[in-house]
C-alpha cells in the first residue's frame, strides 16, 4: 500500500504532464489515505479544474479544505481566488488574496498587483450586461486602489505625483 506522499508525487507528476485524469485518481487516493493532508486536497482540486464533468462546488469545497488543513499557506489561498476570479466571485477572491497578502507579506505587493490585473479584466467580460458608466468606474477605482497598495501609495500622494 502506498503512502499519501506517494501517492501526492505520483499526481504531481501527472498534472505536471496535463493529464489531468490520472493526477486526480493519485490525489483522490492521498485523500482516502490521509484526510488530514492539504496538499492532497489541493492537488485534487487543481486537477479537478481540467476536468469538465467535476462538479465546481466540489473544487472549491477542496481547496477550502486545503487552506483549512494549512492557513499559512498562500499559495492554496491564491489559487482558490483565482478559481473564484474566473467563477465571477469576486469579493471571495478578494478576501483572499488579501488574506494571502497577511500571511506572506514579503510578497504582499504581489497578491495585491494580482487582484487588481485580474479584477479589471475579468469583471467586465463577467458583468458584461451589468456593464454602465458607473460599473466600469467602479471596476476601475477598486483595481487602482489594489495597484496603490501594492507600491504602498496613498491615493493622495498618487494623484499628487501625477
Amino acid at each position: 500500500m502506498s503512502t499519501a506522499d506517494e501517492e501526492i508525487a505520483k499526481g504531481e507528476r501527472f498534472l505536471n504532464g496535463l493529464d489531468y485524469k490520472s493526477a486526480y485518481k493519485h490525489f483522490d487516493k492521498a485523500v482516502k489515505i490521509d484526510e488530514s493532508n492539504a496538499l492532497a486536497y489541493f492537488g485534487k482540486a487543481e486537477s479537478a479544474i481540467g476536468m469538465p464533468k467535476v462538479k465546481k462546488e466540489n473544487v472549491g469545497t477542496w481547496y477550502q479544505k486545503a487552506i483549512q488543513l494549512d492557513p499559512k499557506n498562500p499559495q492554496y489561498m491564491e489559487a482558490y481566488a483565482l478559481y473564484c476570479m474566473n467563477d465571477g466571485h469576486f469579493n471571495e477572491a478578494e478576501r483572499l488574496l488579501s488574506e494571502a497578502a497577511q500571511v506572506d507579506p514579503e510578497n504582499a505587493p504581489y497578491y495585491y498587483t494580482e487582484f487588481a490585473i485580474q479584477y479589471s479584466s475579468m469583471a467586465p467580460v463577467i458583468m458584461e450586461q451589468y456593464l454602465d458608466d458607473q460599473t466600469k468606474d467602479i471596476i476601475v477605482s477598486k483595481a487602482l486602489t489594489y495597484l496603490l497598495k501594492a507600491i504602498d501609495l496613498e491615493p493622495k500622494e498618487a494623484k499628487r505625483l501625477l
